[in-house]
């Protein structure tokens, strides 16, 4: 079963992205404000920083992670 937290926490980092990449590939952005791009930087990687901390706790996915090692294994 899926954690919805852990869900929220993905979309989350994936719009971040998104928006950094929209920001690092708008020249005009980055002529005029590299503070804008570093802005949207630092928000993706605060996104990528709260879901790698939520699912070091997370009984989900510390299951789903074990569930995916057993199958490699095989």
């Amino acid at each position: 079963m899926r954690c919805p937290i852990c869900d929220d926490f993905e979309r989350a980092l994936e719009d971040r992205t998104s928006e950094y990449r929209k920001a690092c590939s708008n020249t005009v952005y980055c002529r005029i404000s590299s503070r804008f791009v570093a802005y949207r930087n630092v928000e993706m990687e605060r996104a990528r920083s709260e879901l790698e901390m939520h699912r070091s706790v997370c009984a989900s996915a510390v299951t789903e992670d074990h569930g995916r090692t057993a199958l490699s294994s095989i």
